[in-house]
C-alpha cells in the first residue's frame, strides 16, 4: 500500500468513527430535550394493545431499559399478572409525558417504576427529578386514586459508578416521598447488587450499565415477596 492510498484509508477510517460518535452523541442528546421521542415505542406498545389488550388491574412495569430488557418479568412476578411499558433511555419527564397512554388505559393495581439514571446521567439535578416523581404521583392520585406506586431505587453500576454518590441522595428523597405518602412505597432495590463490602458484585451485562439474569434474580427477590404479601 502507498503512502497515498494509507493516508486515504487512515482518513476514511477517522472520518466514519467520527461520524458514528456524532451520530451516537445526537441520538443520547435527542431524549434529554424531548418529551415525544419516543413516539414509535408508544405507538408500538398502542399497536399489541389492539392485538390483545392486557386484562384490567394487573400491575404495570415501566421505566428505562432496565424495564424494557427485563425479559423474564412475567416469569419472575407469576401469579401476579404484569405489564411491561419500559423503553430505553427513558428519563422521568417521558414517563409524565406518556402517562396517559402507558398507564390510565390499564387501570393498573399498582405501577412498579424504575427511571432516573438516565436523568442523572445526562446532567439534570436531582431536585428537577425528584419534582417529575412528585408531578407523577399527583397525576397517579388524581386519575387512579386506587393504584398504589412502587418506587425502584437507583440503580449503581460499573459504567455509571461516579453518580452513585448522587444516586444515593436521590433514593434518600425516594423514602421521603414514600414517607409522604401512604400510597407510595420505596424498594431499596439498588443496595442489593452490591457485595458485602460496598462494592458492585457481578450481575451485569457485557455493557458495565445494564442486569443480568443473576441481577434481575436479585430485584425479584426483594420485589415479589413485597408486591405478593400486598396483592396475592
Amino acid at each position: 500500500m502507498n503512502k497515498y492510498r494509507f493516508f486515504f484509508v487512515l482518513t476514511l477510517i477517522v472520518s466514519l468513527v467520527l461520524c458514528v460518535g456524532f451520530g451516537f452523541s445526537w441520538y443520547m442528546g435527542k431524549p434529554k430535550n424531548d418529551d415525544a421521542f419516543f413516539e414509535r415505542v408508544i405507538l408500538a406498545f398502542e399497536k399489541s394493545d389492539k392485538q390483545a389488550f392486557p386484562k384490567p388491574s394487573g400491575i404495570v412495569f415501566t421505566g428505562s431499559s432496565s424495564i424494557r430488557s427485563w425479559k423474564t418479568l412475567a416469569n419472575d412476578m407469576a401469579p401476579l399478572p404484569v405489564i411491561s411499558r419500559g423503553f430505553g433511555g427513558a428519563h422521568m419527564s417521558h414517563i409524565l409525558y406518556n402517562f396517559d397512554r402507558i398507564i390510565t388505559p390499564y387501570n393498573p393495581k399498582a405501577v412498579v417504576i424504575f427511571v432516573g439514571g438516565n436523568d442523572i446521567a445526562a446532567g439534570k439535578g436531582v431536585q428537577r427529578l425528584i419534582s417529575n416523581y412528585q408531578a407523577f404521583i399527583e397525576k397517579l392520585r388524581k386519575e387512579l386514586p386506587d393504584t398504589d406506586l412502587w418506587i425502584l431505587g437507583m440503580k449503581p453500576s460499573e459504567r455509571r459508578w461516579k453518580l452513585w454518590g448522587k444516586m444515593q441522595i436521590v433514593d434518600e428523597a425516594f423514602k421521603a416521598l414514600s414517607a409522604a405518602n401512604e400510597k407510595v412505597t420505596f424498594v431499596d432495590s439498588g443496595k442489593v447488587l452490591l457485595g458485602s463490602d460496598g462494592r458492585l458484585d457481578a450481575v451485569y451485562a457485557s455493557d458495565g450499565l445494564h442486569l443480568n439474569a443473576k441481577g434481575y434474580h436479585r430485584w425479584s427477590n426483594v420485589l415479589k415477596p413485597l408486591l405478593l404479601e400486598r396483592y396475592d
